[in-house]
C-alpha cells in the first residue's frame, strides 16, 4: 500500500522523505533485514534513519571545533591523547520502562548508537567538504577500522531493585549499566583506547566528551599527580566546552593548581535560543539534508561492532554486576577505566559560570 499511494516520483512532483526512529534492530542480522524491506519501498536518499544526538547542539560542534581551529589539529592523535572517554549517565532507572527496557539494555539504547556516533565525530578524518556523503564517509571508515570487542574490555551492570519491577523477568541479566574499551586500528588512533560509559540510575545526570592528553615529558614542576590535561565537551545539562590545564596558583610561592578554559553556552549566549536536537533533524529532513542521519552501511558497521558482545550477553556468557542505585556504577567499571589509563583528577571540580 505504501508503495503504491504513498511514494512520489520526487523528480516530478514534491518529495518523499521517511524518518526512521531506533531501535534499528536488535543486531546485525535484524538491522539489515529491516534495512532491506525499507529499501524495496523507498530509496537511500529518501531514508532518514534519526539519531536525535546528532542534533545535539555540542555534537554538531564537533566539526567545527576540531577542523576550524589550528591549535587542535596536531594534538588530534596518538602521539598527544592517551584515552578518551564518551560518559552518558542518568541518575534515575527505568521508571515503568522495565519490560520494554529489558528487550534491548543499555548498550542497544544508548551505546551502540548514541555514543558510537559521537565517537565517529572525535574520531573522523576531515572529511573533502560539508556535503552529507563526504562527512559519512569518514565515519563508516572509523567504525570499519574499530577492532573486536575483548570480553576482559567490558564491565557491564544491573542496579540493585531493577527486577523489582513485574515486567522484568527475574532472571534477567540485561544490563542497565555498561563500560566498553572500543580500539580503533589507523595511523591516528593505534594504542588509543576509547571507553564509551553508559548508565541508568547513577549518581548524576550528564552527557559529556574527555579527550585527556598524555603526561607532559620532564615535568619540572612535580604536578602530574593533580591530574593531566584534558579537553571537556559537555553535552548535557550545561552545555560547555572546557579545557583542564595547569596554572600557579595565584600567591607568594611556586605552586601548581588545576583550572580551566571554560567555553559555557549559558554564560556567553545569553538570550540565544539553543533548539531541541529533533527540532534541527525535524528542519533537516524537510531541507533534504541527511549529514546528521545514518546511513545504510554506517549502521550496518555500527552493528558488526556491537553483535558479537550482544549475543554473548543475551546467552548469559557476559554476566551483569550488581551495583547500589545512586553510586557510580561496579567498581569493577573504574578499576577498568584505570586499566585503560585515565587519570582521575584530584582536588578539582567543574563549577559552571554564574550569570552574576
Amino acid at each position: 500500500m505504501i508503495k503504491n499511494y504513498s511514494m512520489n516520483r520526487s523528480d516530478l512532483v514534491g518529495w518523499t522523505r521517511v524518518v526512521v526512529e531506533k531501535p534499528f534492530g536488535k543486531d546485525l542480522a535484524s538491522a539489515e533485514e529491516l534495512s532491506s524491506q525499507i529499501g524495496e519501498l523507498f530509496e537511500e536518499p529518501q531514508i532518514y534513519r534519526i539519531d536525535h544526538y546528532l542534533g545535539k547542539e555540542l555534537v554538531q560542534n564537533l566539526l567545527v571545533l576540531r577542523f576550524a581551529n589550528r591549535f587542535f589539529l596536531p594534538l588530534w592523535n596518538r602521539d598527544n591523547v592517551d584515552n578518551v572517554q564518551i560518559v552518558f549517565r542518568e541518575d534515575f532507572g527505568t521508571e515503568g520502562r522495565g519490560g520494554y527496557f529489558d528487550q534491548y539494555g543499555i548498550i542497544r539504547d544508548i551505546i551502540q548508537n548514541h555514543l558510537l556516533q559521537v565517537l565517529c565525530l572525535v574520531a573522523m578524518e576531515k572529511p573533502v567538504s560539508l556535503t552529507p556523503e563526504h562527512i559519512r564517509d569518514e565515519k563508516v571508515k572509523v567504525l570499519q577500522s574499530v577492532v573486536p570487542i575483548k570480553d576482559e574490555e567490558v564491565v557491564l551492570g544491573q542496579y540493585e531493585g531493577y527486577k523489582d519491577d513485574p515486567t522484568v523477568p527475574d532472571n534477567s541479566n540485561t544490563p542497565t549499566f555498561a563500560s566498553v574499551i572500543l580500539h580503533i586500528h589507523n595511523e591516528r588512533w593505534e594504542g588509543v583506547p576509547f571507553i564509551l560509559k553508559a548508565g541508568k540510575a547513577l549518581g548524576s545526570r550528564k552527557a559529556d566528551i574527555r579527550v585527556q592528553l598524555k603526561n607532559v615529558p620532564g615535568d619540572i614542576f612535580k604536578c602530574q599527580n593533580q591530574g593531566r590535561n584534558e579537553i571537556v565537551i559537555r553535552l548535557q545539562p550545561s552545555e560547555a566546552i572546557y579545557m583542564k590545564l595547569t596554572v600557579k596558583q595565584p600567591g607568594l610561592e611556586m605552586s601548581t593548581a588545576q583550572s580551566e578554559l571554560d567555553l559555557s553556552y549559558r554564560q556567553r549566549y545569553q538570550g540565544v535560543v539553543i533548539p531541541e536536537a529533533y527540532e534541527r533533524l525535524i528542519l533537516d529532513t524537510i531541507k533534504g539534508d541527511q549529514q546528521h542521519f545514518v546511513r545504510r552501511d554506517e549502521l550496518k558497521a555500527a552493528w558488526e561492532i556491537f553483535t558479537p558482545l550482544l549475543h554473548r550477553i543475551d546467552n548469559g556468557e557476559v554476566k551483569s554486576l550488581p551495583y547500589k542505585p545512586g553510586s557510580r556504577g561496579p567498581a569493577e567499571a573504574d578499576e577498568l577505566l584505570e586499566k585503560a589509563g585515565y587519570v582521575q583528577t584530584h582536588g578539582y571540580i567543574w563549577i559552571p559560570p554564574t550569570l552574576a
